[in-house]
């Protein structure tokens, strides 16, 4: 697993970088998506973005990201808080993703609640968990 170790380490970063780039794009086209009409080309064609985006780039990379990430885990020091807390920091992304995929059924089924502000506030919050993931994970304060 050693020779495999920055293999994985690349792939990982990789995987995230996409993953991230969905996760900071969706809720964005769920902004626009709310200020157009239920049932209009432009809701329609919003539908399909967002359908594309969350199955084509973001899932696959979500689980390309886990995958790499525990291979990376077999080297990681388990008694290190700061793993601990990057690893609760990543569950909350995927919670995120499962929520985004949520509001994109929703907004397929034109169903959706929620306002612009909304999706513009949840935008923010993938962004504030990167940054906290990436200072632990660099930094590994004690």
């Amino acid at each position: 697993m050693a020779a495999l170790y920055p293999w994985f380490k690349a792939l990982h970063i990789i995987s995230v970088i996409a993953w991230m780039a969905g996760l900071l794009y969706l809720p964005r086209l769920f902004v626009y998506h709310c200020a157009v009409e239920p049932g209009s080309v432009q809701s329609e064609t919003f539908k399909v973005m967002e359908r594309r985006l969350l199955r084509a780039i973001m899932t696959p990379a979500m689980i390309a990201s886990f995958f790499f990430g525990t291979g990376l885990l077999a080297h990681a020091d388990w008694g290190a808080p700061w793993l601990w807390a990057k690893l609760v920091l990543v569950a909350g992304l995927a919670v995120l993703h499962g929520l985004m995929g949520r509001w994109r059924r929703d907004f397929a089924a034109d169903r959706n609640l929620r306002s612009a502000r909304f999706f513009r506030i949840m935008n923010e919050a993938p962004t504030i968990l990167m940054i906290a993931i990436v200072i632990l994970a660099v930094v590994k304060p004690a």
